[in-house]
């Protein structure tokens, strides 16, 4: 039987056709094949990006919701066993909520059963807060802020001031150089004058409904708190250290000897210069006199009076306690213990860096002290003309 032949026009399925009766292996590109498998990889990296969009938008909502929500608990380690305890809400001597925050900035793992105790200076410039705030820092478990409201845009509305408190009693205030891990008091020093009397309603406010505790700061003698302020001020003005403006004479930091210290880098040496500035700049703010006008004193003496009573009086059913700056410097231990317990952490020894700058009995600091005896001689201000810090 005679063989028949395919048509060769028709086997070009996957092969090139046929020249000069040779054939060649060669496949053809199948495109469709190509553009199914590039569809299908599309597919599979669009559903995963869509997975983990989905997944990582759910963790972020789910921590915010529930993580004030959460409870605490301390992991008490038993025979190889866990046994998991809530923490306390609430204080058992004083019957005020407890706070476990967590901050967004640090992490309190390590500690988290260990409550946060809210607090805040009240006091007015001259009455020994900055003294008293590194003295509190020292302590390694409480961390107290420094006027964060000497800036005016912070305090210039109610929006802004509970805005920053909120960072602090958050534990988000990172720009301070007390950041501790196991903080169990957090607070700041806040001067009366600087928003706390204008918006004295709305504070008060605030610092009930986060239980905050007041710690009020002031001056027994109103008139040594003047001559520190003029002393101040003539500081400020006159730039009289070394070009430089020091509202407290403290840490090496503000010390202004670099370029002594440049010029020697014997270590006994840097000690003896170190104290000798330091002492040179308490006796150059010392040793100034004032001539005290007496109107501005009086008006001076009417406004803080008014303002501390103002202060005590309306802010009286917070949890607080006073504390006097004579009283500190007379016994430091006394009332540096109470201030300790007061804040609910184990009263230790602390310790500052400051340097008194009066030391001298109040006749030999004013100029014009005989004028100023008879003036204050039967008034309710005569008191503070025989007052001592160290009494």
């Amino acid at each position: 039987m005679r063989r028949t032949e395919p048509d060769q026009s028709k086997l070009f399925i996957g092969a090139v056709p046929f020249h000069d009766g040779k054939s060649s292996l060669k496949v053809t590109p199948q495109k469709w094949l190509h553009k199914r498998s590039n569809c299908l990889w599309k597919f599979i990296i669009l559903a995963s990006l869509s997975f983990c969009g989905i997944y990582i938008c759910i963790s972020v909502a789910e921590k915010s919701v529930m993580q004030p929500k959460r409870l605490l608990t301390s992991v008490i380690a038993s025979n190889n066993t866990q046994a998991i305890v809530p923490c306390p809400k609430l204080n058992a001597v004083y019957k005020s909520p407890l706070h476990y925050p967590h901050p967004n900035t640090s992490y309190r793992d390590a500690c988290s059963c260990m409550p946060m105790h809210y607090f805040v200076i009240f006091s007015m410039q001259r009455s020994g807060s900055g003294w008293f705030v590194t003295l509190l820092n020292s302590h390694p478990n409480i961390t107290s802020h420094g006027e964060l409201f000497i800036d005016e845009n912070r305090r210039d509305s109610v929006l802004k001031i509970t805005r920053t408190l909120d960072f602090v009693y958050d534990v988000d205030w990172v720009r301070s150089a007390y950041e501790k891990d196991c903080t169990a008091a957090v607070g700041l020093k806040w001067m009366l004058k600087q928003g706390v009397t204008e918006y004295k309603r709305e504070v008060a406010a605030y610092l009930k409904s986060k239980s905050v505790s007041i710690i009020f700061l002031f001056r027994k003698n109103i008139l040594r708190q003047y001559i520190s302020n003029l002393a101040n001020i003539f500081d400020q003005e006159t730039r009289k250290l070394n070009g430089e403006h020091l509202a407290h004479v403290k840490t090496e930091e503000e010390v202004h000897a670099r370029h002594i210290y440049w010029l020697t880098r014997n270590i006994l040496k840097k000690m003896v210069i170190h104290f000798l500035v330091l002492w040179m700049q308490a006796k150059v703010l010392a040793e100034y006199r004032p001539v005290v006008d007496r109107a501005s004193l009086m008006n001076f003496l009417e406004r803080s009076e008014e303002s501390m009573n103002d202060a005590t009086d309306f802010f009286k059913d917070i949890r607080h306690m006073t504390i006097y700056y004579e009283d500190l410097v007379a016994n430091p231990t006394k009332e540096l213990k109470r201030a300790q317990e007061f804040l609910g952490v184990k009263p230790i020894r602390l310790v500052s860096k400051h340097v008194k700058i009066h030391t001298r009995p109040l006749n030999e600091q004013i100029d014009n002290w005989d004028d100023l005896v008879p003036f204050l001689k039967g008034t309710r201000h005569e008191i503070y003309l025989t007052g001592n810090d160290y009494n």
